[in-house]
């Protein structure tokens, strides 16, 4: 899989995929990540790419001649499968929205920042718009950064344990239930006894049982979807 991610402030995002299971995605060459700084596409002083809104209001608004130089230079090289927008106003992500990307070979990404993007980006260049939750960023740099990772993390070979991410919270639509490891015993506090008798049929029904239960306490809103 190929990233592209176009952004105002590249360094911002440089450090998710320098550590940890990012990093060692890339350095199997599962994944490939590549950062473009929207500034090297505009030909106005100062790197401007940003200007004010028509019709007034407060805030800078991202200029579409920039952001087309970039995504119709990077179309040019290669196909992509989707054009992903940023931005708090759309579709909030999920497990079921990351399993399908992950599937896919070729992502771009625009970071949203001051106010947004200028409609026509939305309208001519993007074709799924992505939010990870109902609240404001200042960009769309860690918004992008949590996507690559619930992406990533998806592709066969990232995770050391593939079936690990097979039974993540939200796969089934249901909460984790809960988990323990050594000691069985911390200060009198003890780890269910099912879980320490070796049953893996009554073990499995006993998590079953409980990620039901929690997801009923706690998002009884997965259960009526």
């Amino acid at each position: 899989m190929r990233i592209d991610i176009i952004t105002v402030v590249p360094d911002l995002l440089k450090s998710p995929f320098e550590a940890s299971i990012l990093k060692r995605a890339i350095e199997k060459n599962l994944v490939e990540i590549h950062l473009h700084n929207l500034r090297d596409y505009t030909t106005l002083s100062y790197k401007q790419i940003d200007d004010y809104q028509y019709g007034g209001g407060a805030g800078m608004v991202m200029m579409i001649e920039p952001i087309d130089k970039c995504i119709s230079k990077l179309k040019s090289e290669r196909s992509y499968d989707e054009v992903i927008y940023l931005t708090p106003d759309g579709d909030v992500l999920n497990q079921s929205m990351a399993n399908s990307l992950s599937l896919k070979g070729n992502l771009i990404m625009l970071c949203g920042h001051y106010k947004g993007v200028d409609q026509r980006v939305r309208d001519l260049f993007v074709t799924r718009e992505i939010s990870i939750g109902d609240y404001v960023l200042s960009g769309g740099e860690l918004a992008a950064a949590v996507l690559c990772d619930s992406i990533i993390r998806l592709i066969p070979g990232v995770l050391g344990n593939e079936t690990s991410a097979l039974t993540d919270a939200f796969q089934d639509d249901l909460l984790s239930p809960p988990i323990y490891t050594r000691p069985s015993n911390y200060k009198g506090h003890m780890v269910p006894e099912v879980l320490l008798s070796g049953h893996q049929k009554k073990i499995d029904n006993w998590r079953d049982d409980k990620a039901l239960q929690r997801t009923k306490d706690r998002r009884p809103d997965l259960l009526e979807e």
